[in-house]
């Protein structure tokens, strides 16, 4: 069977900003599939595309050296031009991991743009995001590159990673494109975009501090940009899960319990508190095992009460006055 086979219809779509697409709300990142065989790669796919899930999340950083994951998903894949056009290919731009350091400038965007086409063996990206912040950005390099890949075809849609809500701004004094999309760290215990706003104006508690710039959740959802999720469970930044671990016993007793009550297994509980949000987030899984993004994709609708999200708010150690 093809790797590309066809989709379950059982995945909610969001809308990807001001594109008029619906998207899967739950989407597969590669980022570690560098060193997977063919088969590997093929089956994890296979398993997505079952799931419905058929948004793949790349970067030019990902994989033992630059492009490599890129490679290692077009040489493992080989989609004719047909099997490309079925699935929506996300990458991104701007980290120089050999430094390492940012680079937002015209020439690093166009260099990565092409070496991503080349890698994907594609004539287009789907979606390019600007990877983390530079410092040192001047939106006019960043408008001149985009415009040109826009009118060469060769990038269909624009956004952001890790960006706050003035960084975006900036961006738009030069860039006419609009930002569709950016991709945050959100997990039910690493979640400071939307813990803050729940504990907003309490004296002496840390939770309430604004540390994006101010409510980049709200912000998404006020200008139509659509926010992913990335490490979605993941602890804090990259120091392990929180599902079945210690750290961790009554956050995973409620998910476990609920678990049982909407008959699915944790880590779908884990995905439907970001799905449940109404900004219509996706959910980028960073597995390269298929049964877990198998079980993670039954999360995509669950109708998770308020009481329920809020439990498993609490129960990840957040304070809700």
């Amino acid at each position: 069977m093809s790797a590309v086979a066809v989709k379950m219809d059982t995945m909610r779509t969001v809308p990807l900003g001001t594109t008029g697409l619906e998207v899967p709300n739950v989407v597969l990142g590669v980022m570690r599939i560098g060193e997977s065989t063919d088969d590997e790669v093929r089956t994890l796919v296979r398993t997505a595309r079952d799931a419905g899930i058929d948004f793949f999340d790349h970067a030019d950083v990902y994989g033992p050296e630059v492009h490599g994951c890129e490679e290692r998903f077009a040489e493992a894949l080989q989609l004719s031009s047909s099997e490309r056009a079925e699935i929506t290919l996300q990458t991104k731009a701007g980290i120089v991991r050999e430094g390492p350091y940012f680079d937002f400038s015209y020439e690093h965007i166009i260099e990565s743009v092409e070496g991503s086409l080349r890698a994907l063996r594609t004539d287009y990206i789907d979606i390019l995001l600007l990877h983390r912040p530079d410092a040192l950005v001047e939106p006019e390099e960043v408008a001149r590159a985009f415009d040109e890949l826009e009118e060469a075809g060769k990038v269909r849609a624009f956004g952001v990673s890790n960006h706050t809500p003035r960084q975006i701004d900036l961006l738009r004094t030069a860039v006419r494109q609009p930002i569709v999309a950016n991709q945050l760290q959100l997990s039910i215990t690493h979640a400071p975009t939307i813990a803050h706003g729940v504990a907003s104006n309490m004296v002496g508690l840390e939770q309430s501090v604004t540390l994006d710039g101010g409510g980049i959740v709200d912000y998404c959802r006020i200008n139509d940009i659509t926010v992913q999720a990335w490490s979605p469970f993941q602890a804090g930044f990259f120091n392990g899960v929180f599902l079945d671990s210690p750290d961790y016993p009554e956050l995973n007793a409620v998910i476990d319990r609920l678990a049982k009550v909407y008959d699915v297994p944790p880590i779908a509980i884990a995905t439907a508190w970001i799905t449940r949000h109404p900004a219509g987030m996706q959910v980028v899984l960073g597995t390269t095992t298929p049964d877990r993004v198998t079980g993670a994709a039954q999360g995509s609708d669950i109708p998770l009460t308020r009481a329920e999200w809020y439990e498993l708010f609490r129960a990840a150690g957040h304070r809700v006055p």
